[in-house]
């Protein structure tokens, strides 16, 4: 697929190894991101991705996000890789770079794709699920923590527009990770949505990595009483179980453990020791979180189904009051959600 131009939307770590990866595999592609000195640090030195037993180094080609109103040939395909909470205007912004017969693919956490399709089209869009992770802290460099043998993705199209279409995304990120085609990508997305609401916030709201949260005693029994609350809301949208992370339909058969099924694949199969989830490094550099597409989005589909979530409430809130800077990221936030959501 060298004949075809691709943009990264937004080059942070994960989509700075998304970039690298295509680069190297000869993909005519540009990085294009909002973070000024990391923009010239890629210029300068090209990108560094750090993983476990291996590093690679490359020129990329990239772009300040203020440089885009400057292009003059559109893109075929655009990978979003920016926040939840940023895909509306992050599309707007592409969308008259975005081939009339080009895709936008939201590689992102949360239920983006219908917002996308509502801004390039129903034809042009394509929603996506990562499993990646790395970190950033230095410009120009990323940690990434689950290479390429260990990082995953989910492809799927909104009707008959795309359909068919998937396979090109999944050429393109088969260079980053394992890609599985799909036939509901909302769901399937929810499925993801589950996972996060599981994991991403409940550990962050400790202050710790992936793995010292989950051995914290009773930790495991909020997180996985989050994931349920979860995936009872998707039920309750007509959202089927399905399987992720390269699990198979028999692994997600039983609703009671499905939850806990997720869980330890996704421990067993994508976290590192020391791993943070974004949630948590968003913090750490004083960032508004996502918080409010992942557990906040259980909340408000919660209600729109006449159902309660109390344990993602009661997440909800400890996050929003650390975002806040009321309370501090701290283990003995556990008693204080336990004790929210009525768990004690």
């Amino acid at each position: 697929m060298s004949d075809i131009r691709v943009a990264v939307l937004g080059a942070g770590a994960n989509g700075a190894s998304i970039g690298a990866d295509l680069t190297v595999a000869g993909v005519d592609v540009t990085l294009i991101e909002q973070w000024p000195s990391h923009v010239e640090a890629m210029r300068a030195n090209g990108v560094r991705i750090e993983m476990v037993d291996s590093v690679l180094e490359t020129p990329v080609r990239t772009m300040h996000l203020c440089e885009v109103a400057t292009l003059r040939e559109p893109f075929d395909v655009v990978l979003m890789l920016m926040k939840a909470y940023d895909s509306r205007w992050a599309a707007q912004l592409i969308e008259p770079y975005l081939a009339d017969a080009g895709l936008l693919v939201g590689v992102q956490n949360g239920m983006t794709v219908d917002v996308i399709a509502d801004v390039v089209g129903s034809h042009r869009t394509l929603g996506c699920v990562i499993e990646i992770s790395s970190t950033m802290e230095d410009p120009g460099v990323v940690r990434r923590h689950s290479g390429p043998d260990r990082s995953w993705f989910a492809v799927g199209s909104l009707g008959e527009a795309t359909r068919g279409r998937e396979g090109e995304i999944a050429e393109l990120l088969g260079h980053s990770g394992t890609v599985a085609v799909v036939d509901d990508i909302r769901a399937t997305k929810w499925m993801k949505l589950v996972s996060n609401a599981s994991v991403l916030v409940t550990t962050a709201n400790l202050g710790l990595s992936m793995s010292e949260a989950i051995a914290v005693p009773g930790m495991r029994e909020l997180m996985v009483a989050s994931g349920n609350e979860a995936l009872r809301a998707g039920l309750a949208q007509g959202y089927p179980v399905l399987p992720i992370f390269g699990l198979t339909p028999a692994d997600v058969v039983n609703e009671e453990t499905v939850v806990d099924t997720l869980l330890d694949a996704l421990y067993r199969g994508f976290v590192t020791s020391g791993t943070t989830t974004t949630v948590l490094q968003d913090w750490s550099k004083s960032r508004h979180s996502e918080v409010d597409d992942l557990n906040g989005q259980v909340v408000a589909s919660s209600a729109e189904a006449g159902i309660s979530a109390p344990v993602n409430a009661a997440v909800l809130e400890v996050a929003h009051r650390i975002e806040h800077g009321e309370l501090d990221a701290q283990p003995s936030n556990l008693q204080l959600m336990r004790e929210l959501a009525g768990l004690t």
